[in-house]
């Protein structure tokens, strides 16, 4: 079986707005540990309209940029908080928005991973559980194992926003890697075929 040695590229974005999301820097801090000859690119969905089913054959440019950014990737990484038991109203709102209509939904078959930091105990589970079923819906195909669950988040970064907790960092590692095999695995049956 031929070896596809390319770059692979990952799309990552985050749940929260907010300008010391301990997602924002969890991405950041996942960028610098990708495995070698794979990159993380972090997109800003800030800017993603509420979602108007009448407004789905629009061409709103934020819209299509986020669209065009999963697709162009070989997969995806998203880091969410938990609010209120669930995900991040904006979160859901990007995700419908570049999803509909059906036949422009830029997850089906691309491979992905969720983690997620929280301020409380659970470390963002159940808004985890949530965005798995979400992604399912969507036909995406999720690494589910190890699962990343950053509980007490203020205590688990340093000051330049690297994480110190050292059995994230080894769950985090296994799970970049486990996607990037995805990936290269689907790439060389591609070449087989």
């Amino acid at each position: 079986m031929q070896e596809d040695n390319r770059e692979i590229t990952i799309i990552g974005f985050g749940g929260s707005l907010r300008k010391g999301s301990y997602n924002r820097m969890l991405l950041k801090d996942v960028q610098r540990l990708m495995p070698e000859n794979s990159i993380l690119e972090i997109t800003d969905i800030s800017k993603i309209p509420i979602y108007n089913e009448d407004a789905d054959n629009e061409n709103n440019i934020n819209i299509v940029n986020f669209r065009e950014s999963i697709k162009r990737a070989d997969g995806f990484i998203i880091a969410t908080p938990e609010y209120n038991y669930s995900i991040p109203g904006f979160l859901k709102n990007a995700i419908d928005s570049v999803s509909k209509p059906a036949d422009k939904n830029p997850f089906a078959g691309k491979p992905g991973v969720i983690m997620s930091a929280s301020m409380g105990m659970l470390g963002g589970s159940r808004a985890q559980y949530h965005l798995r079923q979400v992604l399912t819906c969507l036909d995406a195909r999720l690494i589910n194992r190890p699962e990343v669950f950053i509980n007490f988040a203020p205590k688990k970064f340093d000051e330049n926003g690297h994480l110190t907790d050292e059995m994230a960092v080894k769950f985090i590692l296994e799970l970049l890697n486990k996607l990037i095999q995805e990936i290269r695995l689907e790439r060389s049956v591609q070449i087989k075929i």
